[in-house]
């Protein structure tokens, strides 16, 4: 009898799912503004975490439990995220962004401005032909 074997590798889950198990609760409205800001900034609850010195958990936290931060925690997330502490408590309305791009292509993009002006030119005229045929394919 010859034995079958198992691919322990093969998994249910493929690289379209978002990573992560999904939240049980819903986000409180600082958590809300804490997500929008993170999200518009281009960066990951890791990301942001790092930046202010904690586990990617106290984030998760932050943004799905109501908390109590203390001013100094306040000021280095407003800082962290760009933002007003008045935005984060939903007091401000958030700016107008500019014309350029958001979040990651924002952040690409303005690396792409400290090459030197011949890779510049280089990476524009890819990214025109990628839009135009995008546009054409969509018509």
């Amino acid at each position: 009898m010859q034995a079958e074997t198992y691919n322990f590798n093969r998994s249910m889950y493929n690289e379209d799912m978002p990573p992560g198990r999904p939240a049980n609760k819903p986000r409180t409205p600082l958590g809300e503004q804490i997500s929008l800001a993170r999200l518009e900034k281009g960066m990951t609850q890791e990301d942001l975490a790092n930046a202010l010195g904690v586990t990617q958990r106290v984030i998760t936290y932050w943004e799905r439990e109501p908390v109590a931060l203390k001013p100094e925690q306040m000021s280095l997330l407003a800082d962290a995220l760009a933002v007003t502490a008045d935005y984060l408590l939903g007091r401000e309305k958030p700016k107008k962004r500019g014309s350029g791009p958001a979040g990651k292509a924002k952040l690409v993009f303005e690396e792409v401005s400290e090459l030197p002006r011949r890779q510049q030119e280089r990476v524009v005229a890819v990214v025109e032909d990628m839009l135009i045929a995008a546009k054409a394919k969509a018509s």
